[in-house]
């Protein structure tokens, strides 16, 4: 038996589970694990399923529920559970979100697979060297920058990558690329932004007497800092922490965040409905 994780996405309406249930049915399968829900919002339909089927490919299994949910104009996808995500890592110089992805994939924490780690900067070359994973420096320039991007999605499709994070990449990726990478490019940032935005978010924080700081990881989109989000976290703080100790806390909250965030996406535990996302615990 294979185990498969399915996702489902439709319009709401009487018969959608019955009928994907008659398809794991055909598949000679079981249903192992699964999570629903109905947003009134929207009128939509989202599922998460996990099942085994002696079925030992996900086209076969894909082709048989997408015949089976036909009807209810399905948006939906099927991935074989020992088939990992492929995740390129975007870093520039802050190494706190990298080694904390490098750590958890390396103790197999993170259910990830990552064949290459992309820098503007030289900087963190170490660390992916120390991990065994190829390290590609592309400098980015405002002259460059069209360049600089199409190198990384030559990288994306060379590597047959699946989720693009930018683990703290100071850059910002043009409309055309978030474009493209839409749904498949997560990024984390300081839960301040709007309100702080620039140079040294934390140390405006704390002359503004902030009482919380936090972090939101979020899908990319041509909307700076506004994409879907996945993950949010916050810690609470008070008067006698000084900006480098807010500092150390945000870094702490923001590397957590990332990486529940990758693990969500990377087992298919999140579903975009427009603007918003269904997170399945």
């Amino acid at each position: 038996m294979n185990r498969y994780v399915m996702t489902l996405r439709c319009p709401d309406q009487p018969g959608i589970v019955r009928a994907f249930a008659q398809g794991v049915s055909s598949l000679k399968g079981n249903i192992v694990d699964n999570n629903q829900f109905s947003d009134p919002d929207t009128d939509t339909f989202c599922m998460r399923t996990e099942f085994d089927s002696p079925a030992d490919s996900s086209a076969v299994v894909r082709a048989e529920l997408t015949q089976a949910l036909g009807a209810f104009d399905p948006f939906l996808t099927v991935r074989d559970v020992s088939h990992r995500r492929r995740v390129l890592l975007m870093v520039s110089k802050f190494d706190h979100c990298l080694v904390d992805l490098l750590y958890r994939h390396r103790t197999g924490d993170l259910p990830i697979d990552i064949p290459v780690i992309v820098s503007n900067h030289p900087d963190l070359k170490p660390l992916a060297d120390q991990a065994g994973i190829p390290f590609v420096l592309i400098p980015v320039t405002k002259d460059t920058k069209p360049e600089a991007e199409a190198k990384l999605l030559d990288l994306v499709t060379e590597h047959d990558v699946d989720l693009v994070v930018l683990a703290r990449y100071m850059q910002v990726l043009s409309d055309d690329l978030c474009r493209k990478l839409a749904g498949r490019a997560i990024n984390i940032h300081h839960s301040f932004l709007p309100g702080f935005k620039g140079a040294k978010p934390y140390h405006q924080a704390h002359a503004r007497g902030v009482k919380l700081i936090g972090a939101t990881a979020h899908y990319v989109t041509a909307e700076l800092d506004e994409g879907p989000i996945i993950e949010q976290d916050v810690q609470r703080v008070n008067h006698a922490r000084s900006a480098d100790q807010m500092v150390a806390l945000g870094r702490d909250v923001e590397r957590a965040v990332l990486s529940r965030a990758v693990r969500r996406h990377a087992e298919d535990r999140v579903i975009l409905v427009g603007a918003r996302t269904v997170v399945f615990e």
